[in-house]
């Protein structure tokens, strides 16, 4: 999509209310999903998809689903939340984005519709949400693409999710934890219930390792689908490996690449052999997210050889999960930068232990850090204590409200030594900066937009601005 068809379509839908920058409460319902689609003759339905799920992992669970789909020859799209740098991001194939038309037919299509729909006639006289549009834009792109799969990754909740109108031939739900409270309830059995919402008469629900509660509101709701529900705990013995790095040419004379991954191990009944193979998305968790990916796929396309599991499990990649960038552009004795959106505790405290396991603990080693003022930044900043030489604090762009009064008094109770700026460029280019001349590495965290102006400022710099 042209920079000007895409600018027009983003200048449109931003007239609609927008939960990711303006939070409500009470604005989640699917009678207008099952509306708009309806009336666009059910895009929804245009090809066989997947729907996952979850506290945190969906992302990285979602994109081995279709890296695996893609590696057996299907075309797939993806659908996910949020964008970091380009908002095609959400809406386009594992391999890449769509070619222009596609989005610019689409664009066309669900503008005309809206137009042609009297305001009234809308389920509850309700306006449209900027997520609805977005959500509908990508099924419509999806149809217009004639593809194989689709794997739609939920934006918050589930049950009343605007993706939740698929029938999809799998759900997969990661692990559930305490997060958007005042939306999704304040315990992980209220919090499960809205996740297990997703689920579907008779269709199989694959889930992460859960706590027991968890796991009981959703034996309840499958039981109520008559839906074969599988914990990956249950059905598969996971051996993680060791993180590595390795240096490798990038074309370049006299520059290397830094390459990180991570080995795993699947056993279970379900394959005809142990899957072995090497993650690029890197991070304890990530095993558990492959496992769940791979059970998904064994169960939804059972034909896909063992083979190409590990092979597309192999090739997933996702901006903005634990991404390495080397060489670091402006910044030339940075040895690596890392860029993980994680921003839940348990999340954090993964993508730490995973950077410590690198680059060493408390070696050196630097941080920039900032969270939206909805999270718990009192039990976030546990996870760094003792492990930085210097730490950065700010805010994470202009997108989400944010605290920081409250995210250094919580760096301070943690007994963790900080800079902070309400400026967030000057904050990152003063991170980068002292991380390039102490020569160390430099992990960026707790938010994807903290992330999104992150790559602004490289490109900035990178362009010599």
């Amino acid at each position: 999509m042209s920079s000007a068809a895409i600018d027009a379509f983003l200048s449109w839908a931003d007239g609609y209310l927008n939960f990711e920058k303006l939070p409500q409460k009470n604005i989640f319902w699917l009678d207008t999903m099952q509306f708009l689609c309806e009336r666009l003759g059910h895009p929804e339905r245009c090809c066989p998809c997947f729907h996952v799920a979850g506290s945190k992992g969906k992302g990285s669970v979602s994109t081995m689903i279709a890296s695996v789909l893609a590696e057996a020859g299907y075309s797939v799209g993806l659908y996910q939340s949020p964008h970091i740098v380009d908002f095609r991001e959400r809406v386009r194939t594992v391999r890449g984005f769509f070619p222009d038309a596609v989005y610019e037919q689409a664009a066309a299509e669900l503008q005309a519709a809206v137009a042609a729909i009297p305001p009234e006639d809308f389920p509850g006289a309700r306006p449209l949400t900027w997520f609805e549009i977005v959500t509908v834009f990508a099924m419509l792109c999806f149809r217009i693409a004639k593809l194989d799969y689709v794997v739609y990754e939920v934006g918050l909740g589930g049950r009343l999710d605007a993706t939740n109108v698929v029938q999809p031939l799998c759900c997969c739900i990661g692990p559930i934890e305490l997060e958007h409270t005042e939306y999704l309830g304040n315990t992980l059995e209220l919090i499960a219930a809205e996740k297990a919402g997703i689920m579907k008469d008779g269709v199989p629900v694959i889930s992460a390792r859960q706590e027991e509660c968890v796991r009981t509101v959703f034996r309840a709701q499958a039981a109520q689908h008559a839906a074969p529900l599988s914990f990956i705990d249950d059905e598969i013995r996971l051996t993680p490996g060791s993180f590595y790095a390795e240096k490798l040419p990038n074309g370049r004379e006299g520059t290397e690449k830094a390459l990180a991954g991570m080995g795993v191990t699947l056993e279970s009944p379900v394959f005809r052999r142990h899957l072995q193979t090497n993650l690029r998305l890197v991070g304890s968790f990530q095993g558990e997210n492959a496992a769940l990916a791979a059970l998904a796929v064994r169960t939804a396309v059972p034909q896909i050889s063992e083979d190409v599991i590990e092979r597309g499990l192999a090739a997933a990649s996702l901006p903005g999960r634990f991404e390495i960038v080397f060489p670091v552009p402006g910044f030339p004795r940075m040895p690596e930068l890392v860029l993980d959106g994680a921003h839940t505790r348990n999340s954090v405290q993964m993508t730490v232990e995973s950077f410590w396991s690198l680059y060493g603990k408390d070696s050196g080693v630097h941080l920039l850090f900032a969270c939206a003022a909805d999270k718990d930044a009192e039990d976030i900043a546990q996870c760094f204590a003792n492990g930085f030489a210097q730490v950065t604090l700010t805010r994470p762009g202009t997108v989400k409200a944010a605290d920081l009064p409250r995210l250094e008094h919580a760096f301070t109770a943690a007994g963790i030594s900080f800079h902070a700026s309400e400026d967030y460029v000057s904050a990152i280019r003063t991170a980068l900066a002292s991380a390039d001349k102490a020569g160390a590495p430099l992990l960026v965290t707790g938010s994807f937009y903290l992330l999104a102006e992150v790559k602004k400022v490289l490109d900035s710099v990178s362009n010599g601005c």
